[in-house]
Protein backbone atom coordinates (compact mmCIF):
# COMPACT_ATOMS: atom_id res chain seq x y z
CA UNK A 1 0.00 0.00 0.00
CA UNK A 2 1.04 3.67 -0.70
CA UNK A 3 0.20 6.53 1.28
CA UNK A 4 -0.25 10.06 0.12
CA UNK A 5 1.14 12.69 2.47
CA UNK A 6 0.83 15.52 -0.04
CA UNK A 7 -0.95 15.31 -3.26
CA UNK A 8 1.48 17.51 -5.13
CA UNK A 9 0.12 20.09 -7.80
CA UNK A 10 -2.38 17.18 -9.34
CA UNK A 11 -1.69 13.65 -9.26
CA UNK A 12 -4.44 11.41 -10.51
CA UNK A 13 -4.44 6.91 -10.93
CA UNK A 14 -4.34 6.21 -14.89
CA UNK A 15 -3.91 3.81 -17.15
CA UNK A 16 -5.01 3.41 -20.97
CA UNK A 17 -8.39 4.87 -20.27
CA UNK A 18 -11.25 3.79 -21.69
CA UNK A 19 -11.59 3.44 -25.33
CA UNK A 20 -14.68 2.55 -27.52
CA UNK A 21 -17.26 4.13 -24.96
CA UNK A 22 -17.02 7.71 -26.82
CA UNK A 23 -20.26 6.79 -28.54
CA UNK A 24 -21.99 6.62 -25.08
CA UNK A 25 -20.32 9.79 -23.53
CA UNK A 26 -17.63 8.31 -21.95
CA UNK A 27 -14.09 9.84 -22.48
CA UNK A 28 -11.06 7.75 -23.30
CA UNK A 29 -8.87 9.74 -20.89
CA UNK A 30 -5.80 7.25 -19.75
CA UNK A 31 -2.09 8.72 -19.35
CA UNK A 32 -1.14 11.85 -21.41
CA UNK A 33 2.05 9.91 -22.23
CA UNK A 34 1.42 6.84 -23.23
CA UNK A 35 4.74 6.13 -23.94
CA UNK A 36 6.01 6.36 -20.43
CA UNK A 37 3.15 4.69 -19.07
CA UNK A 38 3.78 1.44 -21.31
CA UNK A 39 7.77 1.83 -20.73
CA UNK A 40 7.68 2.34 -16.74
CA UNK A 41 5.20 -0.81 -16.43
CA UNK A 42 7.07 -2.84 -18.66
CA UNK A 43 10.22 -2.05 -16.67
CA UNK A 44 8.46 -3.42 -12.73
CA UNK A 45 7.06 -6.37 -14.95
CA UNK A 46 3.77 -5.17 -15.19
CA UNK A 47 1.06 -5.76 -18.28
CA UNK A 48 1.65 -2.57 -20.24
CA UNK A 49 -1.97 -0.70 -19.41
CA UNK A 50 -1.77 -1.36 -15.68
CA UNK A 51 -2.63 1.38 -13.82
CA UNK A 52 0.11 4.09 -12.34
CA UNK A 53 0.13 7.32 -10.75
CA UNK A 54 0.34 10.52 -13.46
CA UNK A 55 2.25 13.10 -11.95
CA UNK A 56 2.18 16.79 -13.12
CA UNK A 57 5.07 19.49 -12.74
CA UNK A 58 5.12 19.69 -8.67
CA UNK A 59 5.22 16.08 -7.50
CA UNK A 60 3.44 14.37 -4.43
CA UNK A 61 4.94 13.50 -1.15
CA UNK A 62 4.34 9.48 -0.68
CA UNK A 63 5.10 6.73 2.34
CA UNK A 64 5.30 2.74 1.29
CA UNK A 65 3.60 0.63 3.52
CA UNK A 66 5.58 -2.83 2.03
CA UNK A 67 8.45 -3.22 -0.21
CA UNK A 68 7.70 -2.64 -3.66
CA UNK A 69 9.68 -2.29 -7.00
CA UNK A 70 8.79 1.13 -8.89
CA UNK A 71 9.78 3.24 -11.98
CA UNK A 72 9.67 6.48 -12.79
CA UNK A 73 9.26 7.81 -16.08
CA UNK A 74 8.10 10.55 -18.65
CA UNK A 75 10.13 13.72 -16.89
CA UNK A 76 12.49 14.14 -14.39
CA UNK A 77 10.75 16.30 -11.91
CA UNK A 78 13.61 15.41 -9.16
CA UNK A 79 12.52 12.36 -7.32
CA UNK A 80 14.02 11.23 -3.96
CA UNK A 81 13.45 8.06 -1.85
CA UNK A 82 14.30 9.58 2.07
CA UNK A 83 15.96 12.44 0.02
CA UNK A 84 18.27 10.76 -1.86
CA UNK A 85 18.25 11.61 -5.23
CA UNK A 86 16.32 8.77 -7.68
CA UNK A 87 17.50 7.94 -11.21
CA UNK A 88 14.63 8.16 -13.81
CA UNK A 89 13.53 5.58 -16.48
CA UNK A 90 15.36 3.25 -14.34
CA UNK A 91 13.91 0.48 -11.56
CA UNK A 92 14.33 1.57 -7.73
CA UNK A 93 13.32 -1.49 -4.96
CA UNK A 94 11.74 0.71 -1.83
CA UNK A 95 11.45 -0.46 1.99
CA UNK A 96 8.59 -0.08 3.81
CA UNK A 97 8.26 3.01 5.38
CA UNK A 98 10.74 4.80 2.69
CA UNK A 99 9.36 8.13 1.31
CA UNK A 100 9.11 9.38 -2.19
CA UNK A 101 9.26 12.89 -2.85
CA UNK A 102 10.10 15.52 -5.64
CA UNK A 103 12.62 18.61 -5.51
CA UNK A 104 11.03 19.69 -9.02
CA UNK A 105 12.45 20.06 -12.56
CA UNK A 106 13.15 22.06 -15.36
CA UNK A 107 12.31 20.19 -18.67
CA UNK A 108 8.88 18.23 -18.69
CA UNK A 109 5.55 18.39 -17.39
CA UNK A 110 4.39 14.70 -16.49
CA UNK A 111 5.94 11.89 -14.87
CA UNK A 112 4.32 8.19 -14.39
CA UNK A 113 5.08 6.51 -10.93
CA UNK A 114 4.54 2.59 -12.18
CA UNK A 115 5.01 0.05 -9.25
CA UNK A 116 5.26 -3.68 -9.48
CA UNK A 117 1.38 -4.91 -9.41
CA UNK A 118 0.05 -1.72 -10.24
CA UNK A 119 -2.41 0.53 -8.79
CA UNK A 120 -5.57 -2.12 -7.17
CA UNK A 121 -8.43 0.16 -7.49
CA UNK A 122 -11.52 -1.54 -8.61
CA UNK A 123 -11.94 -0.61 -12.20
CA UNK A 124 -15.02 1.53 -13.55
CA UNK A 125 -16.26 0.52 -17.03
CA UNK A 126 -12.99 -1.46 -17.93
CA UNK A 127 -10.46 0.93 -16.23
CA UNK A 128 -8.49 2.95 -13.90
CA UNK A 129 -7.95 5.86 -15.14
CA UNK A 130 -9.47 9.11 -13.07
CA UNK A 131 -11.81 10.61 -15.11
CA UNK A 132 -13.29 14.18 -13.60
CA UNK A 133 -15.67 14.85 -16.91
CA UNK A 134 -17.43 11.78 -16.16
CA UNK A 135 -16.58 11.03 -12.61
CA UNK A 136 -15.90 8.08 -13.10
CA UNK A 137 -12.53 5.88 -11.59
CA UNK A 138 -9.85 6.66 -9.25
CA UNK A 139 -10.81 6.08 -5.89
CA UNK A 140 -14.33 5.13 -5.27
CA UNK A 141 -14.61 7.26 -2.32
CA UNK A 142 -14.02 10.16 -5.09
CA UNK A 143 -14.13 9.00 -8.27
CA UNK A 144 -12.43 10.81 -11.17
CA UNK A 145 -10.82 12.99 -8.95
CA UNK A 146 -7.24 14.04 -8.25
CA UNK A 147 -5.33 12.26 -4.72
CA UNK A 148 -5.66 14.48 -1.54
CA UNK A 149 -2.96 14.23 1.38
CA UNK A 150 -4.15 10.84 3.17
CA UNK A 151 -5.36 8.42 0.41
CA UNK A 152 -4.49 5.33 0.98
CA UNK A 153 -3.71 3.52 -2.64
CA UNK A 154 -3.64 -0.69 -2.71
CA UNK A 155 -1.19 -2.39 -5.03
CA UNK A 156 -1.41 -5.44 -6.91
CA UNK A 157 0.87 -8.58 -6.02
CA UNK A 158 3.84 -8.29 -8.42
CA UNK A 159 4.12 -10.64 -11.44
CA UNK A 160 7.89 -11.81 -10.70
CA UNK A 161 10.07 -11.28 -7.68
CA UNK A 162 10.78 -7.61 -6.48
CA UNK A 163 15.02 -8.10 -6.28
CA UNK A 164 14.91 -9.65 -10.29
CA UNK A 165 13.86 -6.19 -10.83
CA UNK A 166 16.43 -4.26 -9.42
CA UNK A 167 18.32 -1.71 -11.99
CA UNK A 168 16.33 -2.66 -15.39
CA UNK A 169 16.23 0.63 -17.34
CA UNK A 170 15.03 2.31 -20.38
CA UNK A 171 16.13 3.49 -23.56
CA UNK A 172 13.95 6.04 -24.41
CA UNK A 173 13.76 10.27 -24.85
CA UNK A 174 10.54 10.90 -23.28
CA UNK A 175 11.14 14.94 -23.29
CA UNK A 176 13.23 16.34 -26.50
CA UNK A 177 15.12 19.13 -26.92
CA UNK A 178 12.90 20.68 -28.83
CA UNK A 179 9.04 20.22 -29.53
CA UNK A 180 8.28 20.00 -33.49
CA UNK A 181 5.01 18.01 -33.85
CA UNK A 182 3.90 16.27 -37.40
CA UNK A 183 0.70 16.65 -38.56
CA UNK A 184 -2.00 15.00 -40.98
CA UNK A 185 -4.45 17.32 -42.65
CA UNK A 186 -7.55 17.25 -39.72
CA UNK A 187 -11.34 16.71 -40.93
CA UNK A 188 -12.27 20.16 -41.43
CA UNK A 189 -9.23 20.76 -43.40
CA UNK A 190 -11.32 22.29 -46.16
CA UNK A 191 -13.10 24.95 -44.15
CA UNK A 192 -9.62 27.06 -43.87
CA UNK A 193 -8.62 29.44 -46.50
CA UNK A 194 -5.08 28.42 -47.58
CA UNK A 195 -3.44 30.95 -46.11
CA UNK A 196 -4.19 29.64 -42.93
CA UNK A 197 -1.84 26.85 -43.74
CA UNK A 198 1.14 29.30 -44.51
CA UNK A 199 0.51 30.64 -41.28
CA UNK A 200 0.24 27.69 -39.44
CA UNK A 201 3.24 26.10 -40.63
CA UNK A 202 5.80 28.95 -40.51
CA UNK A 203 4.70 30.07 -37.46
CA UNK A 204 5.81 28.86 -33.71
CA UNK A 205 3.58 28.86 -30.72
CA UNK A 206 3.79 28.74 -26.89
CA UNK A 207 2.14 27.05 -24.34
CA UNK A 208 0.14 28.96 -22.29
CA UNK A 209 -1.12 28.67 -18.31
CA UNK A 210 -4.90 27.47 -19.46
CA UNK A 211 -2.95 23.87 -20.88
CA UNK A 212 -4.17 20.68 -18.82
CA UNK A 213 -4.73 17.08 -19.50
CA UNK A 214 -8.28 18.02 -21.70
CA UNK A 215 -5.57 20.00 -24.49
CA UNK A 216 -2.44 22.30 -24.90
CA UNK A 217 -3.57 25.96 -25.37
CA UNK A 218 -1.26 27.90 -27.71
CA UNK A 219 -0.46 31.50 -28.13
CA UNK A 220 0.88 32.75 -31.46
CA UNK A 221 -0.29 34.25 -35.26
CA UNK A 222 -3.68 33.25 -34.85
CA UNK A 223 -4.78 30.78 -37.76
CA UNK A 224 -7.12 32.58 -40.34
CA UNK A 225 -10.79 31.19 -40.57
CA UNK A 226 -13.81 31.97 -41.81
CA UNK A 227 -16.80 32.84 -39.45
CA UNK A 228 -19.13 30.21 -38.40
CA UNK A 229 -18.80 26.92 -36.67
CA UNK A 230 -19.19 23.05 -37.74
CA UNK A 231 -21.31 20.75 -36.60
CA UNK A 232 -20.26 19.09 -33.28
CA UNK A 233 -18.59 15.72 -33.94
CA UNK A 234 -16.68 12.93 -32.45
CA UNK A 235 -12.99 14.26 -31.31
CA UNK A 236 -10.00 12.16 -32.28
CA UNK A 237 -6.57 12.13 -29.78
CA UNK A 238 -4.21 15.16 -31.06
CA UNK A 239 -6.84 17.03 -32.72
CA UNK A 240 -5.91 20.82 -33.94
CA UNK A 241 -9.26 22.43 -32.90
CA UNK A 242 -9.05 26.41 -34.19
CA UNK A 243 -11.56 28.43 -32.12
CA UNK A 244 -12.85 32.46 -33.08
CA UNK A 245 -9.51 33.42 -31.54
CA UNK A 246 -7.39 31.64 -34.27
CA UNK A 247 -5.11 30.18 -31.31
CA UNK A 248 -4.63 26.79 -31.77
CA UNK A 249 -5.58 23.58 -29.01
CA UNK A 250 -3.79 20.18 -29.44
CA UNK A 251 -6.48 18.12 -27.32
CA UNK A 252 -5.42 15.10 -25.53
CA UNK A 253 -6.02 12.11 -23.42
CA UNK A 254 -8.35 14.14 -21.01
CA UNK A 255 -10.51 15.52 -24.35
CA UNK A 256 -14.40 15.63 -23.98
CA UNK A 257 -16.36 13.22 -26.69
CA UNK A 258 -17.29 15.55 -28.81
CA UNK A 259 -16.38 19.45 -29.72
CA UNK A 260 -17.56 22.14 -32.89
CA UNK A 261 -14.17 23.89 -33.30
CA UNK A 262 -13.33 23.38 -36.77
CA UNK A 263 -10.30 20.91 -36.79
CA UNK A 264 -7.02 21.96 -39.00
CA UNK A 265 -5.12 18.96 -38.24
CA UNK A 266 -4.24 16.17 -36.21
CA UNK A 267 -0.93 15.28 -34.62
CA UNK A 268 0.70 12.03 -35.19
CA UNK A 269 0.42 9.72 -32.67
CA UNK A 270 4.22 9.11 -31.88
CA UNK A 271 4.68 13.02 -30.88
CA UNK A 272 1.66 13.01 -28.75
CA UNK A 273 3.71 12.09 -25.84
CA UNK A 274 6.43 14.72 -26.38
CA UNK A 275 3.50 16.86 -26.51
CA UNK A 276 1.83 16.00 -23.13
CA UNK A 277 5.23 17.40 -21.43
CA UNK A 278 5.59 20.63 -23.15
CA UNK A 279 4.81 22.97 -19.90
CA UNK A 280 3.83 26.82 -20.07
CA UNK A 281 6.20 28.53 -22.18
CA UNK A 282 7.68 25.58 -24.14
CA UNK A 283 7.36 26.53 -27.80
CA UNK A 284 5.91 24.69 -30.62
CA UNK A 285 6.16 24.33 -33.81
CA UNK A 286 4.58 21.93 -36.67
CA UNK A 287 5.00 20.12 -40.11
CA UNK A 288 3.05 18.21 -42.74
CA UNK A 289 3.01 15.03 -42.65
CA UNK A 290 1.31 12.42 -45.43
CA UNK A 291 -1.16 9.85 -44.23
CA UNK A 292 0.20 7.01 -45.30
CA UNK A 293 3.56 7.91 -43.70
CA UNK A 294 1.75 8.64 -40.49
CA UNK A 295 0.28 4.94 -40.40
CA UNK A 296 4.06 3.34 -41.32
CA UNK A 297 5.46 5.80 -38.10
CA UNK A 298 2.61 4.47 -35.79
CA UNK A 299 2.93 0.90 -36.54
CA UNK A 300 6.77 1.29 -36.01
CA UNK A 301 6.46 3.46 -32.83
CA UNK A 302 4.14 0.54 -31.41
CA UNK A 303 6.35 -2.41 -31.95
CA UNK A 304 8.74 -0.19 -30.83
CA UNK A 305 7.58 0.40 -27.42
CA UNK A 306 6.75 -3.74 -27.19
CA UNK A 307 10.15 -4.64 -28.03
CA UNK A 308 12.95 -5.79 -25.89
CA UNK A 309 15.14 -3.50 -27.62
CA UNK A 310 14.29 -0.64 -25.62
CA UNK A 311 14.61 -2.35 -22.07
CA UNK A 312 18.22 -2.59 -20.32
CA UNK A 313 18.45 -5.85 -17.78
CA UNK A 314 19.65 -4.62 -14.36
CA UNK A 315 22.57 -6.79 -12.67
CA UNK A 316 21.70 -10.14 -11.41
CA UNK A 317 22.81 -8.92 -7.90
CA UNK A 318 24.18 -5.54 -6.08
CA UNK A 319 22.70 -2.82 -3.83
CA UNK A 320 20.33 -0.84 -5.86
CA UNK A 321 19.48 1.82 -4.07
CA UNK A 322 19.28 5.13 -4.95
CA UNK A 323 22.38 6.81 -6.79
CA UNK A 324 23.04 8.74 -9.65
CA UNK A 325 21.87 7.56 -12.80
CA UNK A 326 24.85 5.58 -15.02
CA UNK A 327 23.67 5.62 -18.40
CA UNK A 328 22.47 9.47 -18.18
CA UNK A 329 20.37 10.49 -21.68
CA UNK A 330 22.96 8.61 -23.71
CA UNK A 331 21.66 5.94 -25.88
CA UNK A 332 18.36 6.24 -25.52
CA UNK A 333 16.08 6.24 -28.17
CA UNK A 334 13.87 9.26 -29.03
CA UNK A 335 9.88 8.75 -28.44
CA UNK A 336 9.59 10.56 -32.02
CA UNK A 337 10.36 10.41 -35.27
CA UNK A 338 11.32 7.58 -37.28
CA UNK A 339 13.32 6.15 -34.21
CA UNK A 340 17.12 5.12 -35.55
CA UNK A 341 18.57 1.88 -34.93
CA UNK A 342 20.22 1.32 -31.54
CA UNK A 343 24.23 0.98 -31.97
Amino acid sequence: MMEILNPGLYTTIQDLGRPGLQHLGVPVQGAADVAALILGNRLVGNEPGAAALEITLLGPSIRFHAPAAIALTGADLGPTLDGRPLPTGQVVLVERGNVLAFRGGTRGCRAMLCVAGGIAVEPVAGSRSSDPLGRLGGLPGRPGLPLKAGDRLPLGRPAVPLETLAGRRVRWTFVPDAFVARVVPGPQAGFFPPEAWKVFWESEYTVTAASDRMGIRLEGPPVPRPPGEVLSEGQPLGAIQVPPSGQPIVLLAGRATVGGYPKLGVVVTPDLPLLAQARPGDRIRFRPMDGSRAEELYRHWWRLLHSQRVIVPGPATGDQRPGPDPGGREGRLPGAGPPPPLS
